[in-house]
């Protein structure tokens, strides 16, 4: 069992502490890190306005940009799952074939 410890992770020139496990550490500095480049990113844009505001837009974004990749991730296990069934029929094919000739 893992013991959570309290990290810092700065976001916004801002500290926080944040309890994780030794093996979500790098994940969650990870995710600070991101979080703290879009904010930063949109605080440099003139209409992004107080802090509350380019929280909100930042999570949006972000929500944004992982709805997509899952998106993504579904249509292409799609099209492997069709491409694999393809190749699963040319195989049972092509050994059905076989066994019958090697009958004759």
């Amino acid at each position: 069992m893992s013991v959570s410890e309290p990290i810092a992770v700065h976001i916004l020139d801002r500290e926080f502490l944040i309890a994780c496990t030794a093996e979500e550490r790098p994940g969650l500095l990870d995710a600070a890190r991101h979080l703290d480049a879009k904010m930063r990113e949109l605080r440099g844009n003139a209409r992004a306005g107080g802090l509350d505001r380019i929280a909100i837009l930042a999570a949006l974004q972000i929500s944004h940009e992982l709805l997509n990749a899952r998106q993504q991730e579904l249509a292409e296990s799609a099209r492997l799952a069709e491409k694999l069934q393809a190749l699963n029929a040319k195989l049972e094919r092509a050994f059905a074939t076989s066994f019958a000739t090697s009958l004759q």
